[in-house]
């Protein structure tokens, strides 16, 4: 984890992610992945970035493989981002830092 992210489980989906207050970014990644590893530092960039007004969080896929099934994760590194508990932007694959965050400032309000 960077030091502005968190790690996103099964047990503290709910809490963490759908009940929250501000959107989530989840990272949903797994270890062996190489491009998980590539856009990790630009993930933690925009947790650092857009601080209490977006929460970022990680999701190892290998670990915690429900919830990547339950959002129909079928490739990685995916990222969801929550707002009000529902899915409000979806990026898979690597993609550079300005088109997530043309994806996800819309919803930054």
């Amino acid at each position: 984890m960077g030091m502005n992210t968190f790690e996103v489980t099964t047990t503290n989906f709910q809490t963490q992610v759908l009940d929250s207050a501000e959107p989530v970014l989840i990272d949903f990644w797994a270890e062996w992945c190489t491009p998980c590893r590539a856009i990790a530092p630009i993930v933690d960039e925009i947790a650092k970035e857009y601080d209490g007004k977006l929460r970022v969080g990680k999701l190892d896929t290998d670990t915690h493989g429900d919830v990547a099934m339950r959002y129909g994760i079928m490739g990685i590194p995916t990222l969801l981002l929550f707002k009000g508990g529902q899915v409000a932007a979806r990026i898979t694959g690597y993609q550079p830092k300005e088109r997530i965050l043309g994806q996800i400032k819309p919803h930054l309000s």
